[in-house]
């Protein structure tokens, strides 16, 4: 069954077919600060590293299955470490940035998080809390405002952030927890409103970035060059830019 799910997991895999090619598995919530990072980087140094988009809990998975990636940017602390914990890293988790947990709904007016109990608002989405750290960190503080019993109801999981978003896109739900990161995107500026959730309601989202000890030779080299570019000023901009911490 292991090995069925892993060869399920490599086929479901953007493979590159240029071995040399740095592959980044980034968590959902930065896929639009990821591009944007990617984007400046080449500029930068001409490398174009592969973006792969996915819930940081699925990524942990594939990783520890041998899933061909180079580096990965995690929502969160707890994914990185458990790699590092099992020496599938080079060298311990570093925090790249701090993430902001909003309310996003599909209509013009801001919505504050007790609204949710009213009748006309029908379907919530929020990201699977055992994969993803903005679920987690949803679950918390509904908890906290003693609202999650009486909205379990109401609630639809998305597997990460990026189904979230897609749910409250396609008018599936009326609101959906997401990061402050994509409803900054200039493509989703637009689209409805969002309410910053207190960030004293969960836990800092502490996003980390580790590099694969899959990562070898030449790739290693690129990795190197990325990762440190993640720290730099013209990496913290942009982040800046998509309300990160």
């Amino acid at each position: 069954m292991k090995l069925t799910l892993f060869a399920l997991t490599i086929l479901l895999v953007p493979f590159c077919s240029n071995a040399q090619r740095l592959r980044i598995a980034a968590a959902a919530n930065a896929q639009f600060v990821s591009q944007e990072l990617v984007k400046e980087f080449k500029q930068l140094t001409g490398i174009e590293p592969e973006l792969i988009i996915g819930s940081s809990g699925k990524f942990t998975a594939q990783i520890e299955q041998g899933a061909p990636f180079d580096i990965f940017m995690s929502a969160d602390m707890k994914y990185p470490q458990e790699l590092y914990e099992k020496q599938l890293t080079i060298g311990k988790p570093e925090v790249y940035a701090y993430g902001t947990l909003v309310l996003w709904s599909n209509t013009t007016i801001k919505l504050p998080v007790n609204n949710l109990i009213k009748a006309d608002i029908r379907k919530i989405a929020v990201a699977n809390p055992k994969l993803a750290p903005y679920g987690e960190a949803t679950i918390q503080t509904l908890q906290k405002l003693k609202l999650y019993t009486q909205l379990q109801p109401k609630i639809v999981y998305g597997e990460s952030i990026a189904q979230v978003n897609q749910y409250l896109l396609t008018g599936a739900v009326d609101v959906a927890f997401t990061a402050k990161s994509v409803v900054l995107d200039p493509a989703q500026k637009d689209k409805g409103s969002y309410t910053e959730i207190d960030s004293k309601l969960y836990k800092p989202i502490a996003q980390a970035v580790v590099i694969l000890k899959s990562s070898t030779g030449g790739n290693l080299q690129q990795v190197k060059k990325f990762y440190k570019f993640l720290f730099s000023a013209q990496a913290k901009a942009i982040f800046k830019a998509y309300g990160y911490k």
